[in-house]
C-alpha cells in the first residue's frame, strides 16, 4: 500500500543533531496545508551533524519514532518526506534564460520547466548532487517581479534561483537508513525550508527576515525576503558545544551539564535575578557540588558570543543582510530553548 491510497496523512523525518523525530500530519485536499496531529523524538548515536555515522543504529531509531508518531497520531505511515540538513550541504544563486522562439509568446508550464532547467546548468562534482532548484523570482523581457509567468506574454524568459546540493553519500546514507526501517522516502526536502514555512508568515518571507534553526550539532541559517530563499548555510556547531563547555567546566557529565543548561542555564546577563546556588553531581557520579548561576553563565556566554559572530559575520557575506533590516531574526530549534538567547542574538547581531 502505498502514500497515494492514503492521500490525507502526511509524515516528515528530521534526522539532525542526535535525534531523529517523526511528526505526522493530516494534509486538507483544497489547501494543501497540514496540520500536525502527533510527534516523537528518539536518540540517535548513529547520526551527527545530519550524518548518517552507523545505518543500523540509524535506522533502529528511525523505526522507533516512526512506531510512536503512528500511535500516537492513531494513523499508519507508508512513506517520509526525509528532512536533510547537516554541513554537507551547500548552496548558491544562479541564473537561467530561455528564449521563447514560438509565433505565440505566451508562456507555459512547460517553457518555465526549460528556464529552471537552464538554470540547473552547473558542473556538479561528482560526488554531488541537486537537492533543490528553488525559483526566487522571474522576469519577462528583463522586467522582473513576476511572481507566475505562465500565461502570460514575453519573448525571453529568465529565472533567479537557489540552489541546494548534497553529498551523493551522505544523502544515500540518510536514505539507506529509511529503508531498513521499512519506509520509503517520498521525497528528501532541505530542513530549513520547512522551518521556514512554519516560523514565518508570508508577509514576514515578503518583508525579509533571517531564520535560525538551532541544532544540538549544527545550526541552519537562511535569509528569506521577496517572498522566497535568498540564502542558506549549515553550520559545524550548535547547542551539543555549549553542553561540552559545562560539563568540561564544571568536571561533571554531559547528561548533567545537558540538565542544568535547561534548568538553570542563562545566555545574557540582563536575566540573572540574584546568584542562587546551583547542585549538580560531579563526574564521579557520587559526590554533589554547587556552582553559582553567574558562573555558569560565565562558562555559557563565550560559546554563544561565538556561535553569534559567526552566524553575523555570514549574514554580512552573504550581500542579502540588508534584506532582513525590517523584521530582523527568528530563532526556532531546540537549542533555542536556552534562556536568554533572543537576548544575546539582539544584542550581538544587532537586530530585533
Amino acid at each position: 500500500m502505498s502514500l497515494k491510497n492514503k492521500p490525507e496523512v502526511v509524515a516528515g523525518l528530521d534526522m539532525g543533531s542526535g535525534r531523529v523525530t517523526c511528526v505526522v500530519g493530516m494534509r486538507d485536499p483544497d489547501t494543501q496545508r497540514v496540520q500536525a496531529l502527533a510527534g516523537a523524538s528518539v536518540l540517535c548515536r548513529g547520526i551527527k551533524g545530519g550524518v548518517v555515522l552507523n545505518i543500523a543504529e540509524t535506522a533502529r531509531a528511525v523505526a522507533q519514532a516512526v512506531e510512536q508518531a503512528e500511535e500516537a497520531s492513531r494513523q499508519t505511515v507508508y512513506g517520509l518526506y526525509l528532512g536533510v540538513r547537516g554541513k554537507h550541504l551547500q548552496s548558491f544563486n544562479n541564473r537561467g534564460a530561455y528564449n521563447i522562439a514560438r509565433t505565440d509568446k505566451e508562456i507555459t508550464p512547460e517553457d518555465v520547466t526549460a528556464v529552471i532547467e537552464n538554470a540547473k546548468a552547473i558542473p556538479l562534482s561528482g560526488d554531488r548532487e541537486f537537492l533543490h532548484v528553488i525559483p526566487q523570482n522571474f522576469s519577462l523581457d528583463r522586467q522582473r517581479g513576476v511572481p507566475q509567468p505562465v500565461g502570460m506574454e514575453a519573448a525571453l524568459l529568465e529565472v533567479e534561483v537557489h540552489v541546494v546540493t548534497a553529498s551523493s553519500a551522505h544523502l544515500n546514507n540518510l536514505m539507506k537508513s529509511v529503508a531498513q526501517a521499512g519506509f520509503e522516502v517520498i521525497e528528501p526536502v532541505y530542513g530549513l525550508l520547512a522551518v521556514g514555512d512554519l516560523v514565518l508568515t508570508p508577509e514576514q518571507k515578503e518583508l525579509g527576515a533571517l531564520v535560525v534553526d538551532w541544532g544540538g550539532q549544527s545550526i541552519s541559517m537562511g535569509i528569506f525576503a521577496e517572498g522566497a530563499i535568498k540564502y542558506s548555510r549549515d553550520l559545524d556547531v550548535g547547542s551539543d558545544f555549549i553542553t561540552r563547555d559545562i560539563a568540561v567546566g564544571l568536571r561533571t557529565t554531559v547528561a548533567a551539564a545537558e540538565k542544568i543548561k535547561l534548568e538553570n542555564g542563562l545566555a545574557h546577563p540582563k536575566l540573572l535575578n540574584g546568584d542562587a546556588e546551583v547542585r549538580f553531581v560531579g563526574i564521579d557520579g557520587r559526590k554533589t557540588h554547587t556552582v553559582k548561576t553567574s558562573t555558569l553563565m560565565g562558562i555559557i556566554l563565550p560559546r554563544v558570543e561565538q556561535i553569534f559572530t559567526v552566524i553575523g559575520e555570514e549574514v554580512a557575506n552573504s550581500n542579502f543582510g540588508d534584506l532582513i533590516v525590517p523584521i530582523g531574526g527568528v530563532l526556532t530549534g531546540g537549542g533555542a530553548l536556552l534562556r536568554g538567547l533572543p537576548e544575546a542574538a539582539e544584542q550581538i547581531l544587532s537586530m530585533p
